[in-house]
């Protein structure tokens, strides 16, 4: 039964609002310890290692976090997020951290991993601030998704869920910076899977788990965030079990739990707004 380790939104520097980037560097020696006493077959880092300042501190800022996950004693698998790549790309985070770039799967027994690398840098555009998926990032989680024959993980920095932001200390007033505008295509890439489906990210800042279309979206809490932990840094790293029955438990100070069985089946299509017809020629109402 492979078991993953998993943190998310590391955040190392400054103390900056709610998030206790000053506590990063000795969470991750805790975590160290975490996977040496677990024993995961694999480690996945989420992103956002850092809260940038600027191409130089960034530089020096991932260098440490570097070096801090050499102490991990399992197999470690970076992706990007958008603190990462706002002064610094992908090629850059890739050279710092000793990997490859790009998306990748990798066989885990009677489950597939998709490291789905999308673009995740926040751009400038015409309707302000915000994320842009790409063609290629698109295509390449479909074909992954087609050609799945066995259940499939897929990780990501930024959800693709839509889910609801009320109550979030960063995007409950910030909803378009907290995914994709792309994400129902992203979803529809998904859909085309003929086996079970389940999506797991970070960048959110806080423990969910939502259903779409008969997949499960997981998004897990920030290593040092602290706005759900009265000041403290929520200091979570999960550890995902996966077999028929997926198991996930989130430690630290805002710890959650879950059990579900991935279901292959998809949803119904959404009806048409009621008072008109749906393609059916059914009238609703």
């Amino acid at each position: 039964m492979p078991r993953i380790a998993v943190i998310a939104d590391i955040h190392h520097g400054a103390h900056l609002g709610t998030k206790r980037g000053d506590a990063a560097l000795g969470l991750l020696a805790e975590f160290a310890r975490f996977v040496a006493e677990a024993r995961p077959d694999l480690v996945i880092d989420l992103g956002d290692r850092i809260s940038d300042v600027d191409a130089e501190a960034d530089r020096a800022l991932q260098a440490e976090v570097a070096r801090a996950f050499r102490a991990v004693p399992a197999p470690v698998h970076h992706l990007d997020g958008n603190h990462d790549l706002a002064h610094l790309d992908a090629a850059a985070n890739a050279a710092i951290l000793g990997r490859e770039r790009g998306s990748e799967t990798l066989d885990l027994g009677a489950w597939r991993l998709a490291l789905w690398r999308a673009h995740a840098r926040i751009e400038q555009g015409p309707e302000g601030r915000g994320f842009r998926l790409g063609d290629t990032d698109l295509a390449w989680l479909a074909e992954t998704a087609r050609g799945a024959d066995r259940p499939l993980l897929v990780a990501s920095h930024v959800p693709v869920s839509d889910a609801g932001m009320t109550g979030n200390h960063y995007f409950e007033r910030n909803p378009r910076l907290a995914g994709y505008p792309e994400a129902p295509e992203a979803r529809a890439a998904l859909a085309g899977a003929r086996v079970p489906v389940v999506c797991l990210a970070g960048h959110v800042h806080w423990n969910t788990v939502s259903q779409v279309d008969g997949i499960a979206h997981l998004t897990q809490q920030s290593l040092t965030e602290s706005f759900t932990t009265d000041g403290e840094p929520a200091a979570a790293w999960g550890l995902l079990e996966l077999d028929d029955t997926l198991r996930w438990e989130v430690l630290g100070r805002d710890p959650f739990r879950l059990e579900l069985r991935p279901q292959a089946r998809r949803w119904r299509a959404p009806l048409a707004p009621f008072g008109t017809e749906d393609p059916e020629g059914i009238r609703r109402r």
